[in-house]
């Protein structure tokens, strides 16, 4: 068998290989680059400067602190490709396009995982991801992309890690006991009382199990209402897992909504006097039951209902594939409604971007209802 051989070009420095790598991965379609042209990050900075800025400097004197909209949009990116916080560090180093998003030239200027780590804990515990979310829904509404067009609810699973406590230390859990458990106790040694808060610090009693098809889920929900038109989330909740999807209506319908129909799935039915009390107009898939099935004409209008009922599932869709699923690593429940919503801006300014290139008909008629 004749022997093969590879002739590799010898490698040599160019001056020019950053400028080089950008304009190659801006020809292939660099996602970043799209979305740096579209979304002006700046309008995020004074709600980030108002809680990760001290509110008073006694000297110049110092190292002075990262900039609060680079240190959002790390996040931003770490989010969007599910990264922990030592996995967007390194990435940031080992990746241009991240760099080039960022701003950032050399490896000096890559905030490290626990810089990281603070900012999103300052930004989660203070709740200002909800207040960015608001911040671009307001931009999307001063833009028209808010059709009255109808709306669609539905929730899906975030998961959590999860634990493993004993039956009793559940069933006080399920009982809303938790926070008494693995508390320090008199004549308790101090390494047994330092045991005792490493072991409370890492478990979550606020998110619970249940079950879907046979499958187990432990951790939260994420429910949402989108709108039918352009599939942009427009509100959001959170809660535990065990919570039945149908319970959730009445916190995510707003005034605004009145007078417009909202799909649900199957799992709502007999919420039609929820959704009428908040104005609405239910349109609700039905259900079929034992010795009760579906009739040809239920099952024709059930398809009929779920061509727009269905576009929220390319919402979960989004977020389970291209933002590598929906989960949170933290603990608690103030922590897990922080990353519901970071998750929901991170789609929101990533379907805009998809809509001025793809749709653009639908922004002009948004602008259009606005200055008209």
């Amino acid at each position: 068998m004749e022997k093969m051989t590879i002739y590799l070009r010898p490698m040599s420095e160019n001056l020019f290989e950053e400028e080089l790598t950008v304009e190659a991965l801006s020809a292939m379609g660099n996602p970043l680059e799209r979305l740096s042209k579209k979304v002006d990050f700046e309008m995020f900075r004074p709600i980030l400067e108002d809680t990760l800025l001290p509110k008073e400097v006694k000297s110049a004197a110092g190292r002075k602190p990262i900039d609060v909209v680079l240190m959002f949009k790390v996040i931003f990116l770490q989010r969007y490709y599910g990264l922990g916080d030592h996995q967007i560090q390194y990435q940031i180093i080992d990746r241009t396009s991240f760099r080039q998003f960022l701003g950032i030239h050399t490896v000096d200027e890559v905030p490290d995982e626990k810089t990281v780590w603070a900012c999103k804990n300052r930004l989660s515990e203070d709740g200002t991801f909800d207040r960015l979310f608001d911040k671009f829904r307001s931009y999307l509404d001063s833009i028209g992309l808010s059709f009255n067009e109808g709306k669609i609810i539905d929730a899906t699973f975030v998961e959590a890690p999860r634990q493993h406590n004993t039956h009793e230390e559940n069933k006080q859990i399920k009982e809303g006991n938790g926070s008494s458990l693995w508390q320090a106790e008199d004549g308790d040694s101090e390494k047994e009382k330092k045991r005792k808060a490493h072991k409370r610090s890492h478990k979550d009693i606020d998110a619970r199990w249940t079950k879907k098809r046979g499958e187990n889920h432990y951790g939260y929900k994420d429910h949402v209402k989108a709108d039918k038109k352009t599939k942009l989330i427009e509100k959001y909740h959170t809660t535990d897992a065990s919570v039945h999807d149908s319970n959730v209506i009445e916190p995510l319908i707003d005034e605004k909504d009145k007078g417009q129909n909202l799909w649900l799935d199957a799992g709502y039915v007999g919420k039609e006097d929820v959704v009428t009390k908040c104005g609405m107009k239910p349109v609700i898939c039905e259900k079929g039951y034992r010795n009760n099935p579906l009739t040809d004409e239920q099952k024709k209008n059930n398809r009929e209902k779920s061509r727009t009922r269905c576009l929220v599932e390319h919402i979960f869709g989004f977020v389970e594939e291209a933002m590598n699923g929906s989960f949170v690593r933290s603990i608690g429940i103030i922590r897990a409604k922080a990353s519901t919503a970071l998750t929901c801006l991170v789609y929101n300014i990533f379907r805009y971007e998809q809509l001025c290139r793809c749709q653009p008909a639908i922004i002009e008629k948004g602008l259009a209802s606005v200055q008209g």
